[in-house]
């Protein structure tokens, strides 16, 4: 395990990777780790945070052979850019990767294997993925990257909330931080969005141009991403997969005014930063090639902290058409990834319009890919 402290560098700056999405089964796209060593070779972080759904759980290659030393393999396949090149990294989980069979700790066990691991201090024994690091300077305490295992769905696919356990530790750990009487300054990483994030949307009518349709809770409703968002390079290619219910998150990371952003994954095809009340609400895309995506804007964001003033950050993506003219590996299963549904919902319906066209083999295809590709 990472045991060093995490320090500002000489030119007052702190570096920051968020990896989203990885999701790779028992074979890593090749396209995946050269997104990830060119990423890093080019923007030189002084810390990753992989923010859930490393593994995609239900991957049949995951099932040839020993499913559990499969996906030991995976993680190290995955963490390999970062440990050649000597990148302390942490880890929290999304809702996909206990479905290999093992938990969300056992998985941390593999991570931590890795003298670059930056883990501990760990909400719970069995909540690995929730934990606060402090970041340095010169010995002293100056600002916190909070994780928060945002947990995974029940049996019938509602997606759960933070829980108040999980909210009672950030409070405690908060208020541990203080320095001199002041809270201090912070970044949350999890997997999955706060309804929130609706709040920052426009609500548009149907067929309205790039509008994309929600489900679930806010079924029936459809959102577009406000011009000022789009202008500074942000796309929505997905309705926000929130929780069922609200845990009151958002609240308990605002009320204080020192965490500065909420940043998430989870849908795959949504890159944007939006504030609002005193955060800001961030989305970084999916980094997998095995997993659906926008396509060659598959990718990371950095995050760029100066100490001189905390109040405030730089963010910004780094895409893989960005960093390299190769050829995808897989040009016929990107294509494929690319243009498959987004949602269960999505595949019930395209479906049914295919078999009342009587288009059975179009409607099975798309029942097919989705299960096995795409649905989060």
């Amino acid at each position: 395990m990472y045991n060093n402290n995490l320090s500002f560098g000489k030119d007052g700056k702190f570096r920051i990777m968020q990896v989203a999405d990885v999701q790779e089964g028992a074979r890593v796209s090749p396209d995946t780790i050269r997104l990830l060593t060119k990423a890093i070779e080019r923007e030189k972080p002084d810390l990753a945070v992989f923010t859930g759904d490393q593994l995609y759980g239900i991957h049949p290659s995951f099932y040839f052979g020993d499913k559990i030393k499969n996906a030991e393999n995976t993680i190290k396949e995955i963490i390999s850019p970062f440990e050649k090149a000597g990148v302390p990294f942490a880890v929290t989980f999304g809702n996909h990767d206990c479905q290999v069979g093992l938990s969300n700790s056992e998985q941390a066990d593999f991570y931590s294997g890795s003298p670059l691991y930056a883990g501990g201090d760990f909400a719970d024994k069995n909540d690995k993925g929730t934990y606060r690091i402090p970041l340095f300077d010169g010995g002293r305490h100056i600002f916190d990257i909070f994780l928060i295992d945002s947990n995974g769905q029940t049996v019938s696919g509602e997606y759960l909330p933070v829980s108040g356990k999980q909210l009672n530790w950030f409070i405690s750990e908060r208020e541990k931080a203080k320095e001199n009487g002041e809270y201090t300054k912070g970044i949350v990483f999890q997997h999955i969005p706060v309804p929130e994030f609706y709040d920052v949307l426009k609500e548009v009518r149907f067929g309205t141009k790039g509008a994309v349709e929600a489900f679930r809770t806010m079924k029936g409703k459809f959102f577009i991403l406000p011009e000022e968002i789009r202008k500074n390079g942000g796309f929505m290619g997905e309705s926000p997969a929130i929780p069922d219910k609200n845990s009151g998150e958002f609240s308990v990371l605002s009320e204080k005014g020192n965490i500065l952003a909420l940043a998430v994954g989870h849908d795959h095809i949504n890159s944007f930063v939006a504030s609002y009340k005193n955060m800001k609400l961030i989305y970084t895309q999916c980094a997998g090639f095995n997993v659906y995506g926008p396509k060659k804007k598959r990718g990371v964001r950095m995050f760029e902290l100066d100490k001189n003033d905390l109040s405030d950050f730089k963010t910004y993506t780094v895409t893989y058409e960005e960093l390299t003219d190769e050829k995808l590996s897989d040009p016929v299963g990107e294509f494929i990834l690319t243009h498959i549904p987004t949602s269960m919902e999505q595949v019930k319906r395209l479906a049914v319009i295919a078999a009342a066209g009587g288009c059975a083999v179009f409607a099975a295809a798309a029942v097919y890919f989705s299960m096995h590709k795409r649905i989060k």
